[in-house]
């Protein structure tokens, strides 16, 4: 039976990206033969073994030959109906086209060089043909387990701060006073670069969902972390969506408050009117006035407003205003039965 590189990085058969690196960091330091100097043979075999199972888990195609087929599948030990290679290499083949996959293991150094950027837990100086690579010594990735050979914890001099993080990319998200009623689910699609375990950055296109709730208000922030793109020596940004509200055609908006303005005839805002109303979510309102709507009257209609960001079964007042028409002119008998009514 072929070897488990789950149980050796100690994650799960689902572990994420960060939950290898995570893994990988730990027991690489832990094992590295020159952190290991009393029983180096069996921390060499550890640290190779530790390697190898990160190489594979942290790659989408070696990982799913791995999951597929095992170690022995993977190595060639046992091939699968379509393996072949006369150098002990191992190839898959995808679909109908040519072969796509060969594994060739990689040396355990260069993969521990490549993630931490030096070849030894020593600092790049832990003995003979110690090497420094790129730049990303923290200290984050070290914790309790680094060590200086100068006996200063954390690096003494040789300490460099860690990668900064590139600026957050804010993107608005336009909805409808309809969408922000009742909710809804967005698709955005993006296009970024990631790294590759060389180091090549590679384009990758990418689904994002984005569910909008009932109630949210404009300059809702909506946060995808480390969405942008991948450089060296800096955390990607993240990428931020922002709620923008469109126009309405009927209705403003006033924090959970929605207003609508009707006109009504002169005649009917002293003596009465009723006005109709349409609701985001498509009911009919009938509302019957029977105060003198002069024109700084409001109606207020309560809960027909919108839903509440932190409690949508509950909901603002909808207020009506008034534009008053007023007739452009008058008969003289008009004039005197107005004086008459009012007690001019």
């Amino acid at each position: 039976m072929g070897v488990d590189y789950y149980k050796l990085l100690q994650v799960d058969r689902g572990a994420g990206d960060e939950e290898l690196k995570k893994a990988y960091r730990k027991l690489a330091m832990k094992w590295h033969p020159d952190k290991n100097p009393n029983n180096k043979k069996e921390a060499e075999a550890k640290f190779k073994q530790i390697s190898e199972a990160y190489d594979v888990l942290s790659d989408p195609q070696k990982r799913a030959v791995y999951d597929q087929y095992g170690e022995e599948g993977l190595k060639g030990q046992v091939p699968p109906p379509d393996a072949s290679g006369p150098d002990g290499s191992t190839f898959f083949s995808t679909g109908n086209g040519p072969t796509s996959f060969r594994f060739n293991p990689r040396n355990a150094d260069d993969i521990f060089s490549e993630f931490f950027g030096f070849s030894s837990p020593y600092g790049g100086m832990g003995g003979p043909g110690g090497r420094m690579r790129g730049s990303r010594f923290s200290s984050s990735v070290f914790g309790d387990d680094f060590f200086n050979p100068y006996g200063e914890a954390g690096g003494g001099s040789m300490h460099q701060p860690a990668p900064r993080k590139a600026p957050p990319i804010e993107k608005r998200l336009p909805c409808s006073l309809e969408e922000l009623y009742k909710g809804t689910t967005k698709k955005m699609k993006i296009s970024r670069e990631i790294a590759d375990m060389s180091g090549k950055t590679i384009p990758l296109e990418e689904i994002l969902t984005i569910d909008v709730k009932p109630g949210w208000k404009k300059g809702t922030k909506i946060t995808f972390p480390e969405k942008g793109n991948e450089q060296p020596n800096l955390i990607p940004s993240d990428l931020i969506f922002i709620i923008n509200e469109k126009s309405h055609n009927i209705f403003t908006r006033d924090g959970n408050d929605l207003i609508v303005t009707k006109a009504v005839p002169l005649a009917e805002a002293l003596s009465g009117t009723t006005v109709n109303v349409s609701t985001l979510d498509g009911r009919n309102l009938t509302i019957t006035i029977n105060n003198v709507v002069h024109p700084n009257y409001v109606e207020v209609v309560r809960g027909e407003g919108m839903p509440l960001q932190k409690d949508p079964s509950k909901r603002g007042n909808l207020r009506i205003k008034f534009d008053v028409k007023f007739p452009r002119r008058l008969t003289t008998d008009q004039k005197a039965g107005i004086k008459s009514l009012l007690g001019g």
